[in-house]
Parts: structure tokens; C-alpha cells; sequence
């Protein structure tokens, strides 16, 4: 069976590095499914939900904002978050949406209002696989 590399690395540490038969990604068009010998293509990632088929077998993560480049035998993401589910913590999850929703009725410039709605949308990705995940 074909495989790509599929590496995710954050900037603390390279958080997953395998061959998988297949990966879902959620990318800045919309849901981004990728098979060996994809066409190159370099594209930015969203918060949401990574899902890796391997073995027959699907996991899936909570990823944050970042980059996505896909090569015929591989796939990077360069992102600032990448959870698997087990480690998600959903009650501190649930606490920064929270706080989130409550700093957007404040004002604030711009760039904070940006980096409040990041983290945000990477509070409610990793409770959307948390809760997929486990129910």
C-alpha cells in the first residue's frame, strides 16, 4: 500500500512524524482530504479537527492556526497547537472559550480582537474532538 509522511510540528516539538495512508486537514478553503501522489500545494491551516487514517485505523487531533504544504510523498503542518484528543483537557477548554466570549463584549484594537477570536476558535476545535472523540 502507498504512503505519504505526515509530519506536524509545533514550535516547541515535532509532535507526530509517520506514514499514513491518508490525512484530512482543515485548511483555509474548507476540509482538504490528501492521498499519496497529491498534487504540491502549499496552503494555510485553520483551527479545527486533523484526522489521520492509518493502518485502517483513524485518530484525529485538534490543530490550531498555521501552514499546511503537501508534496507527492508527504504532507508538513507547521501549527502553534496540536492536540491528540486523550490529551485535550476539555474543562480548561471550556474555561478559554469562556473567557474568550467574555473579552469580546470589552473593547479592544484590532490585534487583540484577532488573537481572542484565535484563541477562540483553538478552545472550540480541541472541545470538538474531545467531545467526537468520547461520546
Amino acid at each position: 500500500m502507498t504512503t505519504l509522511k505526515l509530519e506536524i510540528v509545533t514550535p516547541e516539538e515535532k509532535i507526530y512524524s509517520e506514514d499514513v495512508e491518508m490525512v484530512t486537514l482543515p485548511g483555509a478553503e474548507g476540509e482538504l482530504g490528501v492521498y499519496p501522489k497529491h498534487v504540491p500545494l502549499l496552503t494555510t491551516l485553520k483551527p479545527g479537527e486533523l484526522r489521520v487514517i492509518k493502518g485502517g485505523r483513524e485518530t484525529a487531533m485538534a490543530v490550531g492556526e498555521g501552514f499546511i504544504e503537501i508534496k507527492a510523498d508527504g504532507v508538513s503542518v507547521l501549527t502553534d497547537m496540536a492536540l491528540e484528543s486523550e490529551k485535550i483537557d476539555l474543562e480548561a477548554a471550556e474555561k478559554a472559550v469562556a473567557s474568550a466570549q467574555a473579552a469580546m463584549k470589552e473593547d479592544h484594537t484590532a490585534e487583540e480582537v484577532a488573537a481572542i477570536q484565535a484563541s477562540l476558535q483553538k478552545a472550540l476545535a480541541q472541545m470538538h474532538v474531545k467531545r467526537r472523540r468520547h461520546n
